[in-house]
């Protein structure tokens, strides 16, 4: 076999593998091995563009539907957030089964044409003489449709990645979606600068301005994803021990033929991280949400400075996120998955811990104002982009504090800021972790067959748990206050503990488990 050439060139993206063993240069040509890294570089890129794909609007929607349809009201707002979930829980295990069968290619390609193509009907959805916000439902359920390729991307990279690079590549591919979802708004703020009229291509009914452009730029690249799909991806396929399969169901073959190993796949271990991973982004989707509204009413900020402060608390929870998955590549190669899996959830435990509220001061009350005493059911952008929107009128006149309406604001102490402050890193702490190991652990109990249909239940758990959450955080705080709100989460921490503590032993590689290699 031909060598594998210095470390340096080798190396794939952020360190995922160093070839270095005898045994690696007999298995693997230096041409395979950078064809099968050059093919995951390729879905670091499709989950990157599947984020920003949900991201680059989110600053955006609430008065795009506003300017096209006077109808939509906070409540629809709430709808067309959750379309984009909804879709993508519908569609994952659709395309993970499709994967299991046929080339990748095939669901990756159709499902981000089916992104392209929700991405020009939002561009377009101001046309239709009524029912615009309908359009607009549709659009973004399309985009989470298509984002349902999540499942497939994940599967490719365990199906292509031996247990030693599994971990970094899961952690890579965690990265990517993080800054997709960082830099997404980052990408509308610049378009804003296009303002409302814009341009009109009138040959085509195209207006083009600080609504458009962002989904016209994800259509953009879409296709040019959809083209370095079709140019680099190819089938690899590697055993827990970096062994080459031959592909024999698309006629792609290794210099090595290995048959997949038989035996059953722990069902027990396999609900257990489904529940595990539905709970780590069920806590986070609650927290996002609940950001604007708690700092409002504990420290009466206005709606502006809840839009700029929360946003870079937000933005610096992101970054956060991005060096935890980064760290625990390095980390899980000393204590393993389980106990990263296990602090992970200890330290967001204590995180919701420190932010019940304790003392004797109470919260500024607001007396007068809004009375709509219930929290929209969207994510953190929509409920800023609401307060934003409703600020350029009422600013000089805006109530701050605690809405009387809210009965426990007259009883329960607030939360100081450097509670909240410290709170929300410990969480933007364990969250990356939790997430990146749940899905790592689960990729390895599930072992070398084709994990499609699995990857794509994962994925629907988690679009599930961001749906609920907010869901369950508006109905909550709005009505009991955050001492019960944080309580509850605390408490579903806790039997979430316990249930890794009950299967921990069990949440092992399915070659360990069957013997074929050793820990």
């Amino acid at each position: 076999m031909a060598s594998l050439g210095t470390e340096a060139e080798e190396e794939p993206l952020l360190g995922d593998r160093t070839p270095g063993s005898r045994e690696w240069d007999v298995i693997e040509t230096e041409e395979h091995y950078k064809s099968r890294w050059r093919s995951i570089r390729v879905l670091y890129l499709t989950m990157f563009l599947s984020s920003v794909g949900f991201s680059i609007v989110v600053m955006s929607i609430w008065p795009y539907l506003q300017k096209i349809d006077q109808t939509a009201d906070a409540s629809f707002l709430g709808w067309v957030i959750a379309s984009f979930s909804i879709g993508q829980m519908v569609a994952s295990p659709m395309f993970g089964l499709w994967s299991n069968y046929r080339p990748r290619k095939e669901p990756l390609i159709v499902s981000i044409f089916i992104s392209v193509a929700a991405n020009c009907l939002y561009a377009y959805v101001h046309i239709p003489p009524s029912h615009n916000k309908y359009y607009m439902l549709a659009a973004r359920g399309l985009v989470g449709f298509g984002a349902g390729n999540v499942a497939v991307v994940r599967s490719y990279i365990a199906g292509a990645t031996s247990l030693q690079e599994r971990t970094s590549a899961m952690a890579n591919t965690s990265a990517c979606q993080a800054l997709g979802f960082i830099l997404g708004p980052v990408f509308q703020t610049c378009f804003a600068l296009i303002g409302e009229k814009g341009v009109t291509w009138d040959a085509i009914e195209l207006r083009i301005n600080m609504y458009t452009a962002p989904v016209l730029l994800g259509a953009f690249l879409g296709v040019l994803n959809i083209i370095l799909i079709l140019t680099i991806l190819r089938e690899h396929r590697v055993d827990d021990s970096g062994r080459l399969y031959k592909s024999i169901n698309f006629g792609e073959a290794s210099t090595d033929e290995v048959q997949i190993p038989q035996g059953n796949i722990d069902q027990v271990a396999v609900v257990a991280t489904n529940i595990l991973f539905f709970v780590v982004l069920f806590i986070f989707a609650l927290f996002e949400t609940i950001v604007t509204p708690l700092t409002m009413d504990m420290y009466a900020w206005t709606r502006e400075q809840a839009v700029l402060y929360g946003g870079i608390i937000l933005a610096a929870l992101g970054i956060e996120a991005v060096l935890i998955f980064m760290g625990v590549k390095l980390l899980s190669k000393k204590i393993g998955e389980r106990a990263i899996l296990l602090g992970g959830l200890t330290v967001v435990w204590v995180g919701f811990f420190i932010l019940l509220p304790w003392g004797n001061q109470l919260p500024k009350i607001q007396w007068e104002g809004l009375h709509n005493n219930s929290i929209p059911i969207v994510t953190f952008g929509e409920i800023i982009i609401n307060f934003w929107m409703s600020s350029r009128e009422d600013h000089c006149e805006e109530p701050t504090g605690c809405p009387i309406e809210q009965a426990w604001c007259l009883y329960t102490p607030v939360i100081h800021l450097a509670q909240f402050l410290t709170s929300a890193m410990l969480i933007g702490m364990g969250y990356p972790a939790c997430n990146v190991m749940s899905y790592t652990l689960y990729s390895k109990i599930l072992g070398p067959k084709p994990q499609g249909v699995y990857m794509g239940w994962l994925t629907a758990s988690g679009s599930g748990a961001r749906i609920l959450g907010p869901v369950f955080i508006s109905q909550v705080y709005t009505y009991w206050g955050p001492r019960w709100a944080f309580s509850l989460v605390g408490g579903i921490l806790v039997l979430t503990i316990t249930l890794l503590g009950v299967v921990y032993k069990r949440l092992v590689a399915f070659s360990l488990r069957h013997g074929r290699i050793q820990e």
